[in-house]
C-alpha cells in the first residue's frame, strides 16, 4: 500500500501540482528554518556573504550542464521514446545521458576546483583577502554537489515523465534536511566549513531518495555511451540554446554577486535571504504547476493538438495567478512581520531586518512574473523551441544588469538624492522579470495564435478584486490586533501576522466564492479528489476536461 501510494500516477495537472506544492511547502518551511538558523548564528555579515558567494560557481555548473539538458530536452524526448520505442531503448537513452552527464560534471568540476581562486576573484572583487580565502575553500567543497544533483535530475526526469510526482517532490525536502544538519551539527566541529559539508550531504540525499522509485518503474542501467543515438543528439541539440538561456540567468546572479560584494558588508546575505523568502510562493505554486503541466504540454505538442495545449496552458496560468497575486499582496502587507518572525533572532539585527523588508517589498512587485516565466519557458520547450526564450532572456538580462548598476548607486530624482543600495538589486530584478514575462507571453501567444487571453483576463479581474479585499482586511486587522499582542516579542509579532493573514485569506476565499471564481472550484475539486478519492465534483463554472479526463 505504501509503495503504491509513493509510486502512484498523477492523473491531472492540478492533482500533480497539489502533490508538488505540498512537498514544496514542506521543503520551503525547512528552507525558512534553515535561513533562521543561519541568520541567528551568523547575522547578515561576512560569514554569510562568503557562504552565499561560495554557492555561485557550483550552482553555475549545475544550471548550465544539468538543467540545460534536462529541462529543455530530456523529458520530451524520453516521453517520446516511452510512447514509440521499446523499454530497452528508453532505458538505454537514460543510461547514455547519465554517463555523458557524469563524465562532463567530473571534468568541469575538477577544472573549476583547480581554478577556484581565479574564478572567485572575478565574482567577488570586493571581498577582503581573508574573506576571499574562505570563499574559495567553501567553493571547492561544494563542487561535489553538482555531481550528485546532476544524477538526481536524471532520476527526477524519469519520475516526471511517468507522472510520479510524490517521491520526486521529496528530493528538495531531503536536500534542505542535509543543509540543516550541516548547520546544526557539522558547524559545531568544522565551523563555517560545516555548512559546505551540509550542502554536499543534502545533494547526495536529493539523489538517493529518488533511486528506489526509478527501479520500481523498471529503470535498468547500461554502461554505454552513443552520441549517434537519435535521442541523445536531439537532447544535445535542444540543450545548447537552453544552456545559453540558463547562462543568462546565471549571468544575472553573477552580476548581482559582483555588485553586492562592493556594497556594505552583509548586502549579499540580505539579497539572498529576501530572495529565499519571495521564492517561497514561487516554488510552491509557480514551479509546482509548471513542473506538473510540462509532461502534458509536451504530449499535446508532440500530437500537434494546439487546442488542448492552449486549454491546459490557460487553466494552469489561471491557477498560478489565483495563488500568486494574493501571495504577493500578503508579502507586501505583512513583510515586517514575516521578516521579524523568520529571521529576527540572534545576530540578525534590526538594521538587517529593515533592509530585508525593503528588498522583499521590491521582490513582491514582480512575483507574478517570476511565477509564470517557468511555465512560459516550458511552453516553448514543449514545442522543442529553446531559441526564443534565450533571445528574450538575453534582452531582459541586459536590462537587469543596467538597472542593477544604476539603482545601487546614488542618483538625483526631482532634486532629491536617492540611494537604494542592495534594495536596488531587488527592484532591478523585479522590473527585468516583468519585462521578460511580457516578451515571452507575446512570443508564445503569437506561436499558438492566442493563449485564451479573454478567459485569463476575466479570472485575473476576479482574483484582483478578491486580493484587494484581502489586502484591506489584512491591513485593518494588523493594526486592530496590535494593542492586544504588542510588537516587542516573537509571540506578539507572530500572532499579529498570523491572525491578520488568516483573516485576509478568509476574506479572499469568501470574495472568490462570491465572484464564482473558476480557479477556486478547480482547486477545491482536485484537493477533495486527492484527499478523499471521491468522484463527486464541486459545482464548477465552465469547467472543461483535459485529455486525460480529469479537471486541470
Amino acid at each position: 500500500m505504501f509503495k503504491k501510494l509513493l509510486n502512484g500516477e498523477s492523473k491531472t495537472i492540478t492533482s500533480a501540482a497539489i502533490i508538488v506544492a505540498v512537498a514544496s511547502l514542506a521543503s520551503r518551511f525547512l528552507g525558512i528554518f534553515r535561513d533562521r538558523i543561519l541568520a541567528g548564528q551568523f547575522g547578515a555579515g561576512d560569514t554569510l556573504d562568503t557562504y552565499y558567494a561560495a554557492f555561485r560557481v557550483p550552482d553555475l555548473v549545475y544550471n548550465l550542464l544539468v538543467l540545460g539538458a534536462l529541462s529543455a530536452g530530456f523529458i520530451p524526448i524520453f516521453t517520446k521514446y516511452l510512447n514509440t520505442k521499446s523499454e530497452t531503448k528508453s532505458w538505454q537513452l537514460v543510461s547514455g545521458m547519465i554517463n555523458i552527464l557524469l563524465i562532463g560534471l567530473i571534468v568541469v568540476c575538477g577544472i573549476a576546483f583547480i581554478f577556484a581562486p581565479e574564478l572567485m576573484k572575478l565574482i567577488t572583487p570586493g571581498f577582503s583577502p581573508e574573506k576571499m580565502a574562505t570563499t574559495v575553500a567553501l567553493t571547492r567543497v561544494m563542487f561535489l554537489s553538482p555531481i550528485f544533483l546532476g544524477l538526481s535530475s536524471i532520476f527526477g526526469g524519469i519520475l516526471q515523465s511517468f507522472k510520479r510526482f510524490v517521491v520526486y517532490s521529496f528530493a528538495p525536502i531531503f536536500y534542505n534536511l542535509g543543509i540543516i544538519f550541516g548547520a546544526l551539527v557539522f558547524v559545531r566541529y568544522f565551523g563555517i566549513y560545516g555548512l559546505a559539508y551540509g550542502v554536499v550531504l543534502g545533494a547526495f540525499l536529493h539523489m538517493a531518495v529518488q533511486i528506489p522509485s526509478c527501479k520500481f518503474l523498471g529503470f535498468k542501467y547500461f554502461f554505454k555511451i552513443s552520441f549517434k543515438e537519435v535521442g541523445i543528439k536531439e537532447i544535445i541539440r535542444m540543450m545548447v540554446p537552453r544552456t545559453l538561456t540558463l547562462g543568462i540567468t546565471q549571468l544575472n546572479l553573477v552580476v548581482i554577486t559582483i555588485i553586492a560584494s562592493t556594497l556594505a558588508s552583509g548586502s549579499l546575505s540580505i539579497f539572498n535571504l529576501a530572495n529565499n523568502l519571495q521564492s517561497f510562493p514561487i516554488g510552491i505554486f509557480g514551479i509546482s504547476f509548471a513542473i506538473a503541466a510540462f509532461p502534458t504540454l509536451s504530449a499535446l505538442a508532440i500530437k500537434e493538438n494546439k487546442k488542448e495545449f492552449i486549454h491546459s496552458f490557460s487553466n494552469t496560468t489561471r491557477q498560478i495567478l489565483f495563488f500568486l497575486i494574493p501571495a504577493s499582496a500578503l508579502l507586501l502587507v505583512l513583510r515586517a512581520q514575516i521578516v521579524r518572525v523568520i529571521l529576527g533572532t540572534g545576530a540578525f539585527t534590526w538594521e538587517d531586518t529593515v533592509l530585508t523588508m525593503e528588498c522583499l517589498a521590491m521582490f513582491s512587485i514582480g512575483l507574478f512574473a517570476q511565477a509564470l516565466i517557468p511555465l512560459l519557458i516550458r511552453g516553448f520547450y514543449a514545442f522543442a523551441n529553446a531559441s526564443i526564450p534565450f533571445a528574450l532572456g538575453l534582452i531582459s538580462a541586459l536590462i537587469n544588469i543596467v538597472l542593477s548598476i544604476t539603482l545601487t548607486k546614488p542618483f538625483v530624482f526631482y532634486g532629491y538624492q536617492v540611494e537604494f543600495g542592495v534594495v536596488g538589486l531587488a527592484l532591478a530584478f523585479s522590473l527585468s522579470s516583468i519585462l521578460n514575462f511580457f516578451l515571452l507571453w507575446l512570443a508564445l501567444s503569437a506561436k499558438t495564435k492566442g493563449l485564451d487571453e479573454k478567459n485569463i483576463l476575466v479570472s485575473f479581474v476576479k482574483i484582483l478584486i478578491a486580493t484587494l479585499a484581502m489586502s484591506i482586511a489584512t491591513q485593518f486587522m494588523k493594526f486592530g490586533v496590535e494593542p492586544f499582542f504588542g510588537t516587542q516579542t516573537f509571540l506578539g509579532v507572530f500572532l499579529q501576522g498570523a491572525i491578520s493573514g488568516l483573516v485576509g485569506i478568509a476574506v479572499f476565499i469568501a470574495v472568490a466564492l462570491l465572484l464564482r471564481s473558476q480557479e477556486m472550484f478547480t482547486f477545491a475539486n482536485a484537493l477533495r479528489k486527492r484527499l478523499f478519492k471521491e468522484k463527486k465534483n464541486y459545482p464548477q463554472v465552465s469547467m472543461d476536461e483535459n485529455i486525460e479526463g480529469g479537471n486541470v
